[in-house]
């Protein structure tokens, strides 16, 4: 689907409405063509004086098709309690908050991301809803395909499975998971895949639901390489990064095995109820305790001993 409109007489682009703000600011120089259109935003191929880069202009929420569920919006910080009551009532003014957070959470994880070393393409300016980034080439110039859009031999699917675990990892180590990893949002790079398309990055810590999207991204990975090697739909390596990612042991070159034993002892319940009652009753003497120490000792009672005090 074409999606930038063709001038019939000159057979030129017309700039998008949206990039004239960055050609007005001397960010962009002039628009290339038109390079994809996702589910989130339209993608253009631009020229930055000498540099060819690329502009992802976000579409408007209503025209999207992903929904900013609120998984991906649970632990996200927000400048203010007012953005934040705003935007829990859906107001216009919420709605217009949530829109800019979610357009700016990309910019935000791209930058951390870049800086963790993650291979992400490297973004360069964030104006009126356009991210202008590094735009990511194959081997001749040409812009990378897509994951899905390539066959891979065995050894390949091995070797780049390898590296986008690895890249995973280092999200983790940086705090992120990606939220929406698949074949369709990794490029195929000369110096192998590239990550893409963050706007959904959730934080590590503060979503509870950060580890069943981190099942699902290396699922996803693992699903696809294993079309052409069978046994890494076998691996198990969320679940090993993530045991490892939650006892704080989890460092960006800690070897992985791809495999995880699930405890499968029993949980000692009548031990964990006796500990919880213990705990209260040693509480309530405490506080019992201080309330007489606090009253102070009744005519002809002998003050409580030391370790009550």
């Amino acid at each position: 689907m074409c999606l930038a409109e063709q001038d019939p007489e000159l057979n030129l682009m017309k700039t998008p409405k949206r990039i004239e703000p960055l050609i007005e600011d001397g960010l962009v120089d002039e628009v290339l063509r038109p390079l994809m259109s996702g589910k989130e935003a339209a993608v253009y191929v631009v020229r930055c004086g000498t540099q060819v880069r690329c502009a992802k202009v976000y579409k408007e929420a209503n025209k999207r098709s992903f929904r900013q569920a609120a998984e991906y919006q649970e632990g996200r910080k927000v400048r203010n309690s007012r953005q934040a009551r705003a935007m829990a009532k859906g107001s216009k003014y919420g709605r217009k908050e949530a829109e800019d957070a979610w357009q700016n959470a990309e910019v935000a994880a791209l930058f951390r991301l870049a800086g963790a070393g993650v291979r992400v393409p490297k973004p360069f300016d964030f104006q009126d809803g356009v991210l202008l980034m590094e735009l990511v080439v194959d081997e001749d110039g040409n812009a990378a395909p897509r994951l899905n859009d390539v066959h891979l031999e065995p050894e390949q699917a091995r070797e780049y499975h390898a590296f986008v675990i690895r890249q995973i990892v280092l999200m983790l180590c940086a705090g992120l998971v990606h939220g929406d990893l698949s074949e369709f949002n990794v490029l195929l790079g000369p110096d192998g895949p590239v990550i893409i398309d963050l706007p959904q990055a959730v934080d590590a810590a503060a979503n509870n639901h950060a580890f069943s999207m981190l099942d699902r991204d290396v699922a996803n990975m693992s699903g696809y390489f294993g079309r052409f090697a069978p046994e890494l739909r076998e691996t198990r390596y969320a679940r090993e990064m993530w045991s490892l990612f939650e006892a704080g042991e989890l460092l960006p070159d800690t070897p992985l095995t791809g495999e995880f034993m699930d405890d499968d002892h029993d949980a000692d319940v009548g031990g964990v109820l006796r500990e919880i009652e213990a705990a209260r009753i040693d509480d309530e003497r405490r506080r019992a305790a201080r309330d007489d120490l606090e009253r102070g000792p009744v005519k002809g009672e002998e003050p409580p001993p030391p370790w009550m005090q």
